[in-house]
């Protein structure tokens, strides 16, 4: 009898601890790009009629892409002024207009800390309206309309 009575209390300890961190993960706060410190700044040089030479053009954002000496620096300072802790590797210095969609590349009223995982699933969203912009579907305009708005309003 002792023997199963230590092995319930094994497994509810167990049980008990996995439900506490399960919370703890899901009570993570979503970090959105705030409207005042990141508005958003696009890059000069892309416009309507040059998204072919630019954002349409396969590796251009390579060109403009600043170093991440420069980008890890600004992340660890506006991470500060975010509010937010937490190891800077938890984050992505995000472009809040994404270089794919005429997004300046060093202004950093176009940068904020977006935290993983929400980082990696909107890189995927930024390629998607990219592929719309490049094939007439919207246009520039408003793809960098939906990307801040979505920044602004759910990271």
């Amino acid at each position: 009898m002792p023997r199963v009575a230590t092995t319930l209390a094994l497994v509810g300890i167990v049980v008990g601890l996995v439900l506490v961190w399960r919370s703890s993960q899901q009570a993570r706060p979503v970090l959105v790009a705030d409207p005042v410190r990141t508005p958003g700044v696009v890059n000069p040089d892309v416009r309507p009629e040059t998204i072919a030479e630019t954002i349409c053009k396969s590796g251009w954002t390579r060109t403009i892409r600043p170093p991440v000496s420069y980008t890890n620096a600004l992340k660890v300072r506006q991470m500060r002024e975010y509010g937010v802790g937490g190891n800077p590797s938890d984050y992505q210095e995000d472009h809040l207009i994404s270089l794919e969609m005429g997004g300046h590349p060093t202004d950093p009223r176009n940068l904020w800390p977006e935290p993983y995982p929400r980082a990696s699933e909107v890189d995927r969203i930024e390629n998607e309206i990219n592929d719309e912009i490049c094939s007439g579907k919207i246009t520039l305009a408003e793809g960098q309309q939906r990307e801040s708005e979505m920044k602004h309003r759910s990271g």
